[in-house]
């Protein structure tokens, strides 16, 4: 559902509203043109507070007012009592082209599942994301299957299919011989990314992306490459500065992947605008962050899914290291004052559970 003006990333007051019930006005955000509703919950949340009483009014799919008494002459009524509206939720870091890993390891899903089957999958986790009431998500890759998630945003946009507004980063841009899958030296299998190295390749990678319909760029400022399968910094600090310096004077922002204290400075020091994971992030990294204004999507939820499906028996079993230890990285990061974005790397774990973010993060 749009709203009468866009927001920039980040501020998620009166930017759309979201109904449970959604399914009694037809398909989600293609209501039908010129139609007026008035809806009546007992509670408004708008961002900031909770009203009691609060009504909003729906026009042509734009909410015109909200307030205790709305105009509402020819507007159809819909009553929702015990319920409370609110705001869409902006979704961070999502991958609708992906589902869970307990039904197809990444690496299957990458060489394995067709690009049309992928693209069927990702039009029900639209839909399911939607109903589980997150209006917009950015998009962090479509893991392999090239740019069928910018694909996916324009079929949501033209209304052939209920979908949230999407904020689309192209193929993630990796170091060459960092990323997954891999296999015996003498083969060359297909990527989940795009490898780019150098200032003449990133600079013609990023645009390339920027052309095909990407909104952000996303670079991976470490992986597990290290001489032990240990995570390292994949690229050098002139090369991240070049990207986002292509990147942000086309308009785009820059997102980073990454997981060590060095990859994570290198990428706030260049100017990305969030962080994703940061596992490894240490109060003087956060800090660093919370002063030049990098945000940080600390992807719980992930974690979580991914303990359970190595044998985790959550409320049952002790913890795992890996609990324990994001556990303490999240309370260091909320301690520094760094910015906090709702983003569970949703697509590890089913679509339309994205809540289970936002759970972790009230418990953690």
């Amino acid at each position: 559902m749009k709203t009468r003006t866009s927001r920039p990333w980040g501020n998620v007051s009166l930017s759309s509203f979201w109904i449970g019930i959604f399914v009694l006005l037809g398909q989600a955000t293609h209501l039908e043109a010129q139609v007026t509703w008035v809806l009546r919950p007992d509670r408004v949340f708008d961002g900031t507070t909770m009203h009691q009483g609060w009504e909003v009014l729906v026009r042509d799919h734009i909410i015109v007012a909200a307030g205790p008494a709305v105009p509402s002459i020819g507007a159809t009524e819909v009553r929702l009592p015990g319920m409370t509206l609110l705001p869409g939720l902006i979704e961070g870091h999502s991958h609708l082209l992906l589902h869970p890993y307990n039904e197809t390891p990444w690496t299957d899903q990458v060489l394995l599942e067709s690009q049309a089957e992928r693209v069927a999958r990702a039009t029900v986790h639209a839909r399911r994301t939607l109903m589980a009431g997150v209006t917009t998500v950015r998009d962090l890759g479509s893991e392999g299957a090239g740019y069928a998630d910018v694909g996916l945003k324009a079929a949501i946009d033209k209304g052939v299919i209920p979908g949230p507004r999407m904020l689309v980063a192209g193929p993630a841009i990796v170091a060459t011989g960092s990323y997954n899958p891999k296999g015996a030296p003498e083969w060359s299998l297909p990527k989940g990314a795009e490898e780019a190295d150098g200032f003449d390749d990133l600079t013609r990678v990023t645009r390339d992306q920027i052309g095909r319909g990407a909104d952000w760029i996303k670079v991976y400022a470490d992986y597990r490459w290290g001489p032990h399968g240990e995570a390292r910094p994949t690229f050098t600090q002139a090369e991240l500065e070049l990207v986002v310096e292509v990147a942000e004077s086309s308009g785009r922002r820059v997102v980073a992947h990454s997981a060590t204290p060095e990859g994570m400075e290198r990428a706030a020091r260049a100017g990305v605008r969030t962080i994703e994971h940061g596992d490894g992030g240490t109060a003087e990294t956060f800090r660093m962050m919370a002063e030049l204004g990098v945000a940080f999507c600390p992807t719980l939820a992930a974690g979580d899914a991914i303990s359970q499906y190595g044998g985790w028996r959550k409320g049952v079993d002790p913890e795992p290291t890996r609990i324990q230890d994001k556990r303490a990285n999240f309370r260091t990061a909320l301690e520094s004052g760094v910015q906090i974005c709702f983003g569970g790397d949703v697509g590890v774990y089913a679509h339309g559970e994205n809540v289970r973010e936002l759970e972790l993060m009230v418990e953690y």
